[in-house]
């Protein structure tokens, strides 16, 4: 019965994760360029009290073991890359991925990674994030600028009075081995790590690197739906473990008070 109640606790535990990265997952469910997660879980070692395939005493052999798990536990919650839907905003310097990729961004010195298209200009014309994260390449959009084409392979020109050009670049999108081992550091981005490998520089619509689609953000590829079925699950897995605690209990009480 003590091992019915652990075994229990730890199932409460874990569905307590699974609620937390739930309700993460919805709260941003109107963030750009978010992707949301998933709890991965592994089952605790067993207790074995036969092994198959021993002998029996009548010279037999034992068809099936007898072990008894221990529990649950939670083994890493991994980001889903898939694609996010598009929504039209207009603003020549909103910008979405479709496909693999990620912008490239600085911010104090350090190297980030997004797929938060949502550009601005800072007092000297360089493209950076709503927190003031600088696009890497650089590029500065004269003063003079009248407006701004961005096109799939992501070349930038800046266009003038009378149509001149003002200005030319190019935006790179950046891919790793392994994206699901990047870092969340929150703020929409993203950090390298052993696990994600180097990151490689590609040309939009080269090489299997995603295009850009400019006057488009991507939005979170929550499932509203998805995400409610998964809490309405977790909230009766919940429920089911407490109550073999509670059983467990009940049954320690009832041997407590057994009278010879």
């Amino acid at each position: 019965m003590f091992r019915g109640m652990f075994s229990a606790a730890t199932g409460m535990a874990a569905q307590q994760l699974r609620l937390d990265i739930i309700a993460n997952n919805l709260a941003n469910v109107n963030t750009t360029g978010f992707k949301k997660s998933r709890g991965d879980f592994e089952d605790l070692v067993y207790q074995t009290v036969r092994q198959a395939g021993g002998e029996l005493p009548g010279g037999g052999q034992v068809p099936t073991s007898l072990q008894v798990g221990l529990g649950v536990r939670p083994v890493g919650i991994a980001k889903i890359f898939s694609q996010g839907d598009y929504v039209y905003t207009e603003n020549e310097l909103d910008l979405a991925i479709e496909g693999k990729g990620f912008f490239k961004v600085v911010s104090n010195g350090v190297e980030y990674y997004t797929r938060a298209g949502s550009f601005k200009t800072d007092k000297d014309g360089f493209l950076t994030t709503p927190a003031g994260d600088r696009l890497q390449p650089e590029f500065s959009v004269p003063a003079q600028t009248v407006y701004i084409s961005i096109d799939p392979s992501g070349r930038i020109t800046c266009f003038g009075p009378d149509n001149r050009t003002l200005a030319t670049g190019q935006i790179s999108l950046y891919t790793f081995p392994n994206q699901a081992g990047l870092s969340n550091v929150g703020r929409n981005l993203f950090q390298v790590t052993e696990a994600s490998g180097d990151p490689s520089e590609g040309t939009p619509g080269q090489d299997g690197v995603g295009t850009i689609a400019q006057g488009y953000l991507e939005v979170s590829n929550v499932n509203v739906v998805e995400e409610m079925v998964n809490m309405i699950i977790a909230q009766r897995a919940y429920e089911l473990n407490s109550k073999a605690i509670q059983t467990a209990d009940a049954m320690m009480e009832r041997a407590y008070h057994l009278k010879a």
